[in-house]
């Protein structure tokens, strides 16, 4: 779903953005789109394997492979519109994997923006699947139960076991030496689903990209849980002032 921004929205960046485990595209409007509309962007969002229609309407479980949905989505994107001067690529929640994984192999990306951070998401789910080869946690806990079920939808796995292999294949260990874009990486202390070493693990990770930001939000802030959802205005401010920072608006568009 694209949204063109308001006259001059051409000399900025295009802003593509993503969700993760439990994304639908209905949700990125008042989550982002329309903030960056307010602030002069145009913005792509977009469903990948996995997700929304995607998954309901086609079947198409994830994939470790981001970069293959993305390059669909702006080779069909381009068909329609001017190419931008810059893109930059936003992954929220799992998309913390996503978008870098993509920018790792998309060299059509300007920029990323891991939203928060998710570098290893074996590890993330590892505390869900652990819980659910428990019969009680599965029946009684709603957290465990929902979480598990829909990483046997989404994945198209059928066990535990096999869930847990699906999971160990997303990890940006073996491709972050890939990314040579601008990358924003954002983070909260009290992250109840992605554990806080993380983010330092994907700075030591991004050996090459072009230049690494990383904003932290703790509890006073009220943006420390995960995605700072509690304080999405700190997440806003944090991802326009860099945007601004590192991609200036050009005269020539």
């Amino acid at each position: 779903m694209y949204f063109p921004g308001p006259q001059g929205a051409e000399t900025k960046p295009l802003l593509m953005f993503g969700g993760g485990f439990d994304s639908i595209l209905e949700e990125y409007y008042p989550n982002f789109a329309e903030a960056a509309l307010k602030r002069g962007y145009s913005v792509l969002t977009y469903e990948g394997p996995g997700q929304g229609q995607a998954l309901r309407k086609y079947g198409l479980t994830y994939t470790p492979e981001w970069e293959k949905p993305v390059q669909a989505v702006l080779d069909e994107f381009l068909r329609a519109h001017h190419k931008p001067s810059k893109i930059v690529l936003i992954g929220m929640s799992m998309g913390g994997y996503f978008a870098p994984r993509a920018a790792a192999f998309e060299k059509r990306i300007d920029g990323v923006v891991a939203y928060d951070t998710c570098f290893d998401c074996g590890e993330v789910a590892s505390p869900i699947l652990a819980a659910a080869r428990n019969p009680l946690a599965l029946k009684n806990d709603v957290y465990v139960s929902w979480g598990y079920h829909n990483a046997l939808w989404t994945m198209g796995t059928k066990d535990v076991e096999e869930t847990a292999k699906a999971f160990a294949r997303f990890t940006l260990a073996r491709v972050a030496d890939r990314i040579r874009q601008d990358v924003l990486i954002l983070a909260g202390t009290e992250d109840s689903m992605i554990p806080f070493h993380q983010t330092a693990d994907f700075e030591k990770a991004l050996v090459n990209a072009r230049s690494v930001t990383t904003r932290i939000f703790d509890g006073p802030s009220g943006g420390a849980e995960h995605c700072q959802m509690g304080a999405l205005t700190l997440c806003h401010a944090a991802v326009f002032d860099w945007l601004l920072e590192k991609f200036p608006a050009s005269p020539r568009g």
